[in-house]
C-alpha cells in the first residue's frame, strides 16, 4: 500500500496543501499551486536515494516558477501561432507571451492556480474550474488530475468536461535529472523515443505542418542515443520538438512513448501514455540564472522534459488530432512514469 499524508503550508497566496506519497523506497510529493510535482526521490543501484525533478526547496518559488517547474499546464500547452484560434467561426484572441505566439496556457495558466484536493487510493485529486473566458478560452471548463503512486509507477490522470466548444492540451511539465537534480547536465544520459515522424518547426518555434518522418535525421532516437554526443550535432540550442506517437484520428491507446537511462546511478525512467505526442525538451533556455533546490544554479541542458500532450498549435492545423472539447464529452488522457534502476 502506498502511504499518503498531507499537510498545510502557509504562502503568499494562502493555505498550499502539500501531498506526500510513498510506495517503497519511492516518494512523490505534489503541491496544490499549480498541481506541481515538487519532488520525486528515487534509489540509485547503491540505494542511494536522490530527488530526480527540478524545483524549489520552499513554496514561494512556485508563485511565479517561470520555467513551469513541475507544473500542471493548461488550458492549451505548448504554443499557439500568434495567439489566435477560431472556434465555431469565431476568432478567439490569447495574450502573446512568446515571441509573437502564445504559450502554456497564457499569463495566468492552471499552473498559477491553487487547485482543491481530496485523497483516493494511492494519491491525490487535484481539481481546478476555468471559468468562460479565463485567459481568453471559450467555456467553463471543469478539471481535474489524479495523481496515484503504485508500487514504482506514478500515474498521472487528466479529466475535463466544457460547456462550450473549446481547445484543451494538458500536460504536465516536470523536468528530470536522473543523476539528481542540481547535478550540472543530462550528457550521460541516454534516451530512446518510439516515435517514427516528428515535427519541424519554424524560427518560432511553431510547426510548419509538416510531418517528417526521423529516418535518417537527428530526431531519430528509435535505439538509445547518448544525448550529449547527440546535442553536439543538432543544430540550435537542443531539442524541443514533438515527437508524434500516432496518426490524426487514431483511437487513443497506452504505449511506451520513452525511456531515459543514466549508466552512472543506473536509474531508469520509462513513460507510457495515451497521448497522440511527446515533447522532448533539453532545457535549452535555462541560463543558471534560476536559483533551486539547495542552491543549484540550474543552467542550459541540466534537465530534459517529457511532456506528453497533442501536438503543438493543433488547434490551428485541420490535419493534426483533434484539440476541442465540445459540450458532453469528457476530455480523458493517462500519463505513467515509471521508475527502475539497471
Amino acid at each position: 500500500m502506498t502511504e499518503v499524508c498531507k499537510e498545510v503550508c502557509s504562502t503568499a497566496l494562502g493555505p498550499v496543501e502539500k501531498w506526500s506519497l510513498r510506495s517503497g523506497s519511492l516518494s512523490v510529493e505534489i503541491i496544490s499551486l499549480g498541481c506541481v510535482i515538487k519532488s520525486i526521490r528515487t534509489p540509485d543501484r547503491s540505494g542511494q536515494s536522490a530527488d530526480i525533478v527540478l524545483g524549489y526547496d520552499d513554496l514561494e518559488g512556485y508563485l511565479s516558477n517561470p520555467r513551469y517547474f513541475g507544473a500542471v499546464i493548461g488550458r492549451v500547452a505548448n504554443r499557439i501561432a500568434k495567439g489566435r484560434f477560431m472556434v465555431e467561426e469565431k476568432e478567439y484572441k490569447l495574450a502573446i507571451n512568446n515571441g509573437p505566439n502564445a504559450l502554456h496556457g497564457g499569463l495566468k495558466g492552471f499552473d498559477k492556480a491553487v487547485w482543491t484536493t481530496e485523497a483516493v487510493d494511492n494519491g491525490v485529486k487535484l481539481s481546478h474550474s476555468s471559468p468562460d473566458g479565463d485567459e481568453g478560452y471559450p467555456g467553463n471548463l471543469n478539471t481535474s488530475v489524479t495523481y496515484r503512486l503504485e508500487k514504482n509507477t506514478l500515474s498521472v490522470l487528466y479529466h475535463a468536461k466544457t460547456d462550450h466548444t473549446t481547445p484543451i492540451n494538458l500536460t504536465n511539465h516536470s523536468y528530470f535529472n536522473l543523476a539528481g537534480q542540481g547535478t550540472p547536465d543530462i550528457y550521460d544520459h541516454e534516451v530512446t523515443i518510439s516515435a517514427e515522424s516528428y515535427l519541424p518547426v519554424d524560427d518560432t518555434m511553431i510547426p510548419t505542418g509538416e510531418v517528417k518522418p526521423v529516418e535518417k535525421t537527428l530526431f531519430d532516437l528509435r535505439k538509445p542515443v547518448l544525448l550529449g554526443s547527440r546535442l553536439k550535432e543538432f543544430p540550435g540550442p537542443g531539442f524541443d520538438h514533438n515527437f508524434c506517437l500516432c496518426s490524426p484520428g487514431e483511437p487513443p491507446r497506452e504505449r511506451i512513448c520513452a525511456r531515459m537511462v543514466h549508466p552512472g546511478t543506473g536509474r531508469v525512467l520509462e513513460v507510457s501514455t495515451t497521448q497522440p505526442g511527446v515533447q522532448f525538451y533539453t532545457s535549452n533556455f535555462l541560463d543558471g540564472t534560476l536559483k533551486g533546490k539547495g542552491g543549484a544554479a540550474y543552467s542550459k541542458h541540466s534537465a530534459f522534459c517529457l511532456e506528453t500532450q497533442n501536438w503543438p498549435d493543433a488547434v490551428n492545423q485541420a490535419h493534426f488530432p483533434d484539440a476541442l472539447l465540445r459540450p458532453g464529452e469528457t476530455y480523458k488522457h493517462t500519463t505513467c512514469f515509471t521508475f527502475s534502476v539497471l
